[in-house]
């Protein structure tokens, strides 16, 4: 509470019942000094030194393996549809028993994490370890212009 130091009639100090917002003026700008100090802590990068490889890039294979998992959980391997249980065979027919070869993988973006992670297990199993996954390569640019919204088209 404040006190009011006007003169009043009777000699004694009124109480004023307006709230003293100076503590809280206070307390906010102490804050606000803090986080301007502290928000240009949290943005540092973390400084890392990363070796510098020399290996020799690899050079793209001929004819690469592709395997896809459709929406539905099929496989079709190249353009053949191929059952979860030849798989192995049928990979070591394509690549004539070469397992060094590498097999890209590529799924449908409706198919789930765990199915996904069960085919690769298949290829593991049948002695496939080099799996490459496939994906779109994002460019930046957006798709192409959509035709006027009149649907008039100039000769």
């Amino acid at each position: 509470m404040a006190v009011s130091l006007k003169d009043s009639q009777d000699g004694d100090l009124g109480e004023v019942s307006d709230i003293n917002v100076t503590p809280f003026i206070d307390v906010i700008l102490v804050l606000l000094i803090i986080f301007m100090v502290a928000a240009p802590l949290s943005t540092v990068d973390v400084a890392v030194d990363l070796p510098v490889s020399n290996a020799l890039p690899q050079p793209r294979p001929d004819a690469p393996i592709f395997l896809t998992v459709k929406g539905d959980l099929s496989l079709i391997l190249g353009n053949d549809g191929v059952a979860r249980e030849t798989l192995g065979p049928t990979l070591d027919a394509r690549t004539g028993n070469d397992r060094e070869q590498r097999v890209f993988l590529r799924a449908d973006g409706a198919v789930a994490y765990r199915e996904l992670m069960e085919v690769m297990n298949l290829l593991r199993q049948a002695g496939y370890l080099k799996i490459g996954l496939v994906g779109l390569e994002d460019t930046g640019q957006a798709a192409s212009p959509a035709a006027p919204a009149g649907g008039a088209v100039k000769p």
